[in-house]
């Protein structure tokens, strides 16, 4: 590889580091606050809006007031009923590796 091909490699790593890094989360300081019902999203309204995702997206296009995740959690519950909602509705890892027999 010539100085011009490695200094390319360098920077293309750089960049795409610079990239992934920006879309690390960051602390969530809504967590375990209540939100103006004083109500704190657990793991069923973790789990049923996992399930909703794909229509709350949707929605969240074009209404500002939709957000597809409740910032107003409690943790490590609602991110589990979030992420097995969404794996319900979208047919989990087993979907993906299934083969079509013909």
């Amino acid at each position: 590889m010539n100085g011009f091909g490695r200094t390319a490699l360098v920077v293309f790593a750089i960049v795409a580091l610079l990239a992934l890094t920006g879309c690390a989360p960051g602390p969530n300081s809504e967590r375990r606050v209540p939100d103006r019902e004083g109500d704190v999203a657990g793991f069923w309204l973790g789990l049923w809006q996992g399930i909703i995702v794909p229509i709350t997206f949707v929605v969240s296009l074009f209404n500002d007031r939709v957000n597809v995740y409740e910032v107003h959690n409690n943790g490590g519950w609602y991110n589990l009923g979030f992420v097995l909602g969404a794996g319900v509705l979208l047919g989990g890892s087993a979907a993906g590796s299934r083969k079509r027999r013909r």
